[in-house]
């Protein structure tokens, strides 16, 4: 047990409580313990054993009480700061009171913070986004970091949908007006509901609205104006100096950009990637509260079960999928793989296909396997080109080997060797 005694104590805790106790005269018991008779009888007239605060009771103050509450009142009232009402006391009140002394008075009052004192403004309620149903969407451009292979950074156009939180993302090497015409293009292309309004600030890229000197509305003549108007959407401009009205994609910024302070990137490919793989995740995995705690993915599925007209095609949970198995039975070819990948309609164009093939080959070469084979119908254009930019040769046609839509297709076999 720890005891904390005065430095100049001359009795612990137990001689104290024995002098209490003790009914012998107070000469023999100061005598017995080597103190005086008027310690004896001062622990004696007690009724603890511990030592009590050497404070002032008295604080040696310059002011006094009448001219502390004097000065306590105005401070309250006229709400003044401390030098103002340092030169209100001294010419009124009390000449010689110095600025440390009154602080110290008005702290023991309860009145040392100023602001506290201050009468509080309710400060004004954020209100919740009006509800839409979904084709309103919030647009805006991030800034990315500059990688080390890159020689200048890049710009993230991110748009989300203001009824389901669905976010489609595209990266482009400069913030401007074709590139926004080309993003929302693909965002058209790319969305499963009919779009009808889309919401930007009022930057190069998306209007030529102009403020200050130059004020000036927008003229509907700016490229991605005009290709809102021959899509048939709405274009809004968020309020000037009010970014709190596209407060939802800009939210969506900061998810971002947690991911960009949390990762470390080795190249401008793998920060693109990363970025793809983590909107993809945000959309079919990542539950928000704003949806009842449901994915932007299955609120779009509940509003295209309740609302299809509202859509132009159907919604997808997953991007593609992709797998591989021996390429004939025996022993012979259990090195010879065929792979199968399929994706969704609006997920072509955008990369997933090679980031899903690369990793399928990646995973057969980690097993050993050295042939990789594609058999794909000879009337699949898209899918023969797709296969040459990844490497792969055509080995071999078999005529009228697949029947598909009522007639005979041919058959192309295209390969690759994984040793290579």
């Amino acid at each position: 047990m720890l005891i904390s005694l005065h430095k100049q104590a001359t009795t612990t805790p137990k001689i104290r409580a024995a002098i209490q106790a003790s009914s012998e005269p107070a000469w023999l018991v100061a005598e017995r313990y080597g103190i005086s008779e008027q310690t004896v009888w001062k622990w004696r007239s007690r009724d603890d054993v511990h030592d009590r605060s050497h404070t002032p009771h008295r604080l040696q103050t310059t002011l006094t009480p009448a001219q502390e509450a004097v000065a306590v009142a105005l401070r309250r009232a006229l709400l003044l700061p401390l030098d103002d009402l340092l030169a209100v006391v001294r010419e009124f009140l009390n000449p010689h009171v110095s600025r440390s002394g009154l602080d110290r008075c008005l702290r023991r009052h309860g009145v040392g913070n100023l602001q506290a004192l201050k009468p509080r403004e309710p400060k004004p309620a954020h209100g919740s986004f009006k509800a839409y149903e979904p084709g309103y969407l919030h647009i805006d451009i991030k800034y990315l970091p500059q990688m080390a292979d890159e020689d200048r950074r890049r710009y993230l156009f991110v748009a989300i949908d203001r009824a389901t939180r669905w976010v489609f993302v595209r990266i482009y090497p400069a913030q401007t007006a074709a590139n926004a015409r080309r993003f929302l293009r693909d965002l058209e292309r790319a969305a499963p509901m009919k779009i009808t309004r889309v919401l930007t600030d009022n930057g190069k890229a998306f209007t030529d609205r102009l403020f200050g000197l130059r004020k000036r509305a927008a003229t509907g003549q700016h490229e991605f104006d005009l290709l809102c108007a021959e899509l048939g959407i709405e274009h809004r401009l968020a309020p000037p100096m009010h970014p709190q009205t596209n407060g939802m994609v800009e939210r969506f910024n900061g998810r971002i950009e947690d991911v960009l302070q949390s990762h470390r990137f080795h190249s401008g490919e793998d920060l693109e990637q990363t970025i793809l793989r983590y909107v993809h995740l945000y959309n079919t995995q990542l539950p928000q509260s704003a949806l009842n705690a449901r994915t932007p993915i299955g609120a779009l599925k509940d509003w295209q079960r309740h609302r299809p007209e509202l859509f132009r095609k159907r919604v997808y949970n997953l991007a593609g999928c992709d797998t591989y198995g021996q390429f004939r039975t025996g022993g012979g070819y259990a090195r010879s793989m065929e792979h199968t990948i399929h994706l969704a309609p609006d997920a072509r164009g955008r990369g997933t296909g090679h980031l899903l093939l690369k990793a399928l080959e990646d995973d057969a070469r980690a097993a050993g396997h050295r042939l990789l084979i594609g058999g794909i119908t000879a009337s699949n254009a898209g899918s023969l080109r797709f296969h040459l930019r990844a490497g792969y040769a055509e080995w071999g046609r078999i005529p009228c080997a697949g029947w598909k839509f009522g007639a005979f297709h041919d058959l192309v076999l295209m390969g690759k060797d994984l040793a290579g």
